[in-house]
């Protein structure tokens, strides 16, 4: 949500982080390969095709990237990050650790924290509420 006001580097940088989150918890799943492709149809097809798809080989160096940054590409960061880790129902430590480790470094207050998962929670009820009703 939202990448498409990042720059060009720091679309780069938060596939970085994307990509990390998504092999935390081994191979990707479909569902999860799904999500990196809307991301990459938002991001822009001269990003994806600039990427390399690699696990970064430093993801602190692509935190720190994001430190000083604006609290607005700090959140749009983090609230994907999160879109990636509630994808599955199933609860991964690694990727909690994860999101609170960008949390501090960003650093991100528990309130904005709790704010930015309430949009995505919303933003799945919302699509499970429309599909409710092109169904019935």
């Amino acid at each position: 949500m939202f990448l498409s006001l990042l720059t060009r580097k720091e679309k780069l940088k938060f596939l970085d982080l994307a990509v990390y989150m998504i092999d935390i918890d081994g191979d990707p799943t479909d569902a999860e390969r799904r999500l990196l492709s809307k991301i990459n149809g938002e991001l822009g097809r001269d990003i994806v095709d600039e990427y390399t798809f690699t696990k970064s080989k430093s993801v602190e160096e692509s935190l720190e990237f994001f430190k000083d940054k604006a609290d607005v590409v700090k959140n749009i960061v983090f609230l994907n990050l999160v879109e990636i880790s509630m994808l599955e129902d199933l609860y991964n430590t690694s990727e909690h650790a994860f999101l609170e480790k960008v949390q501090k470094t960003f650093p991100i207050s528990q309130e904005k924290r709790r704010q930015l998962i309430s949009v995505v929670y919303d933003e799945r009820d919302l699509r499970e509420k429309a599909l409710r009703e092109i169904k019935y």
